[in-house]
């Protein structure tokens, strides 16, 4: 397994994560791919309170060591206390004592950021988290979080990042560079859109591409974030046998002009993904912060 530096500190994460955002009903399945995943040494495992995968995920890590978990408050438990409250949940859920990296999920325009901040810089202290981490920030809340902490640092942004939605190649990413925030990137196959008619053709020369490698159009995917420096694509646990093959995405490499032709794949006007609705929540948290809901 090939393992990359999670932003400025010295965790070792391996090439790609394992996500647990809208597992399916067959938990059987999903426990496999986890463990199987775990036996072939990635080590890292994503979830959220939202997914309502934490219990399971604490469950399936039981008597695992050397795990990097991390997971997320929602957006509506931005207050102080409501941070550490949920922080208290999470760590109950998955039956562990220190969560690795706690993660606001979405950023809320209705809760002073500089709160939620020290709420997440005090678990951090309190030894209940080790790293702090943002999740579909774009550039400019990304620097807010960071300007309203005052001892710590934000380790990662986890957007949504894929040959289809490529929105974080703008501003985000050259700047995540420059402050060494390792991006995590979900949905790597948009929502399993990408495989659809829409996109046959994107998926043909992905197929032609991957014969030189022996390698499916969904390995040429991940490879594709996983060689750009600072990227790790989050996976779903579905099954072991797409486990497995997500896994093959760490054991080669694809040439630079190869690289290149899978760059220039991305149709035009291509914007799948949920940044589309990116407005539309930021209203909905403002209304249920006005109503305190």
């Amino acid at each position: 397994m090939e393992y990359k530096i999670l932003g400025n500190t010295k965790e070792r994460l391996s090439k790609i994560g394992i996500g647990t955002w809208q597992l399916g009903k067959n938990t059987k399945e999903n426990e496999k791919a986890i463990s199987l995943a775990i036996s072939k040494d990635v080590n890292f495992i994503d979830t959220a309170e939202i997914y309502g995968t934490e219990k399971f995920v604490g469950r399936v890590i039981t008597g695992k060591p050397g795990l990097f978990i991390a997971t997320k408050v929602w957006a509506t438990h931005f207050r102080y206390e409501s941070v550490i409250k949920a922080c208290e949940r999470s760590l109950k859920n998955l039956g562990i004592k220190q969560i690795d990296l706690y993660q606001l999920h979405w950023p809320n325009p209705g809760i002073d950021i500089n709160k939620t901040m020290k709420a997440m810089e005090k678990l951090v202290y309190d030894g209940k988290i080790r790293y702090i981490g943002v999740s579909n920030f774009n550039e400019k809340e990304l620097k807010n979080a960071q300007e309203a902490m005052s001892k710590y640092e934000i380790v990662s942004n986890q957007v949504e990042y894929n040959l289809i939605q490529r929105t974080p190649e703008i501003n985000l990413m050259d700047y995540m560079k420059k402050q060494k925030i390792t991006l995590l990137a979900y949905s790597p196959f948009a929502h399993g859109a990408i495989f659809k008619r829409k996109y046959n053709e994107l998926i043909k020369s992905l197929n032609e591409l991957g014969e030189k490698y022996n390698k499916t159009a969904g390995q040429m995917l991940l490879r594709w974030l996983i060689q750009k420096d600072i990227v790790i694509p989050l996976t779903k646990a579905s099954n072991p046998k797409h486990m497995l093959e997500n896994i093959a995405a760490t054991n080669f490499n694809i040439n630079q002009k190869d690289m290149h032709n899978i760059d220039n794949l991305t149709p035009k006007n291509s914007n799948f993904g949920l940044s589309r609705f990116k407005d539309l929540i930021k209203y909905y948290l403002l209304f249920r912060t006005l109503l305190r809901i």
